[in-house]
């Protein structure tokens, strides 16, 4: 199996550290809003990714945090955390804006069947973890107080821009236009481990530590979260690609320093999703959501269908003529597959030598688009009978998870009518609460699910549709 690693900028064979065994660790959401179709799209294809490991027999074990502090709105570890921006528009605390759009964030990783991972873990349970790592760089002379913050020293690296080979005089401070320097930083691209109350007053969370009360940075989450479930080496460390700097970068030098040895061997990095106007993100207020796309008419399975037909390296251009194409295939081929008949016995011989297409297309650096060839060349063959074609389908089912042998009926049966009227009790008080942001998620839920509410005035009643 060979995958592209964003350190070495080059396609190589994997190998993991220990054997058949397979430590991945993966940048979670910071939970101050729904995630967009954009941030799913890297889930996604790091969902492919374990899956397809998991097929071919490593013994995986995936490990993804929950940002529900430190995440600040600039870069440059300036501007207000994210959450108690969130917190602030969403009239609730912190702590209920964490769990809401965390809820939220697995509720459409389940609609798009994407695994939820081994261990995930919030940042807020890790704070002594974080404390003890920033005390063990400050003793080894990586790391400094400075206006009541701690700092990382970026000096003090041989190559802190591993990913890239800039220069330092043509780095702007803090990557982005606009952002002021911190006269508190021995280096323009030192970073911040911990704020204390010195410079964020208003902070929602904060805790004692032996440089005031305060909370971590960002960057520093990530690389405790690992180690901790993970140990000292990480075999794949995945995330979108604007995470590589400064946020990877940071990752690196903080660990590196921290063990002393190489930390993380593969990086894998899923590309952006673009729209006609350029990358989509949160910031811009524009972005597109799950539920959002589903109140257009389209299906997460049809999402899912869309982004596996471009490689995970290339940017994929959104637009809902580009979707709609994908669906409409998506349709015909799920017709196709749920009318091949079931009769005879499985071909042993025509297995492998179909199987060994898809294979081969995965291992080429998580070939998607031609794993879906590889689906269809399954469903046009003429040698195949009925047993075979089922079962080369649903074997590539275990990675790219699609959803092809699913029925409405099926759908309808995830559900109990128990569970179904619960949650309409639950979106009614949500409702009297004023909470329509709830309500709101409770009816795309449900919809997902192919159940779909009608309001009255006597109450909420409830019909199965698509």
């Amino acid at each position: 199996m060979k995958l592209y690693n964003t350190l070495s900028r080059q396609i190589e064979e994997f190998v993991p550290h220990e054997a058949g065994k397979v430590k991945m660790y993966t940048c979670g959401p910071t939970v101050y809003n729904f995630a967009h179709i954009g941030n799913l799209r890297t889930y996604l294809m790091e969902d492919v990714l374990e899956k397809y490991l998991r097929y071919r027999g490593y013994d995986v074990t995936r490990v993804m945090n929950i940002t529900d502090i430190g995440h600040l709105s600039s870069d440059a570890d300036s501007g207000e955390d994210k959450m108690l921006l969130g917190a602030r528009r969403e009239h609730k605390t912190v702590m209920e804006l964490a769990k809401f759009y965390t809820d939220a964030f697995f509720a459409d990783c389940e609609a798009l069947h994407i695994k939820r991972p081994d261990v995930v873990q919030p940042a807020t349970g890790c704070v002594e973890d974080f404390i003890r790592v920033i005390s063990s760089l400050i003793e080894k002379g990586y790391a400094y107080l400075a206006g009541g913050n701690v700092y990382f020293d970026t000096s003090k690296l041989k190559d802190y821009h591993v990913f890239f080979n800039f220069k330092e005089d043509d780095l702007e401070v803090g990557v982005r236009e606009g952002v002021g320097e911190d006269g508190n930083k021995r280096n323009k691209n030192d970073f911040v481990l911990w704020f204390t109350k010195s410079k964020f007053e208003d902070q929602a969370l904060k805790w004692e530590s032996p440089w005031g009360i305060g909370y971590p940075g960002w960057h520093i989450e990530c690389s405790c979260i690992a180690m901790k479930y993970l140990g000292e080496y990480v075999d794949i460390h995945c995330g979108g690609i604007d995470n590589v700097f400064p946020h990877h970068t940071n990752e690196i030098a903080q660990s590196e320093a921290y063990l002393g040895h190489k930390w993380c061997n593969y990086w894998f990095h899923v590309l952006h999703l673009n729209t006609a106007g350029g990358k989509m993100s949160k910031s811009s207020g524009g972005f597109l959501t799950l539920k959002k796309m589903g109140e257009d008419g389209f299906s997460p399975m049809e999402y899912r269908f869309f982004c596996l037909l471009s490689h995970y390296r290339k940017s994929l251009v959104y637009s809902e003529e580009n979707l709609a194409n994908a669906a409409n295939a998506y349709k015909k081929l799920k017709a196709k597959v749920l009318s091949l008949p079931e009769e005879g016995e499985l071909d042993a011989e025509a297995f492998a030598r179909y199987n060994k297409k898809f294979t081969d297309a995965l291992d080429n650096d998580l070939n998607t688009s031609l794993a879906v060839t590889a689906l269809y060349d399954v469903v046009k063959a003429k040698d195949l009978n009925g047993a075979t074609a089922r079962a080369l389908i649903a074997d590539f089912e275990k990675v790219l998870s699609l959803g092809l042998f699913e029925k409405e009926e099926e759908k309808r049966a995830a559900l109990s009518a128990e569970e179904i009227e619960a949650l309409i009790a639950e979106r009614a008080a949500a409702k009297k609460a004023k909470d329509y942001a709830e309500a709101d998620r409770i009816r795309a839920y449900l919809a997902e699910k192919g159940i779909l509410l009608t309001d009255t005035p006597q109450g909420t009643s409830y019909t199965v549709g698509k």
